[in-house]
């Protein structure tokens, strides 16, 4: 019966673990992208 009562609060850790995770991967992302953006503009000049 315990382990019942324990596995929501996990699975409330790994929804706030998932939601951090994307957030750091598409900001990851947005940054290469942005850098990719500026070296092709420099790279035209």
């Amino acid at each position: 019966m315990s382990t019942k009562r324990k596995s929501p609060t996990l699975q409330q850790k790994r929804d706030e673990v998932n939601k951090k995770a994307l957030v750091w991967a598409s900001s990851v992302v947005g940054a290469l992208i942005i850098l990719v953006t500026i070296v092709i503009i420099l790279a035209n000049l």
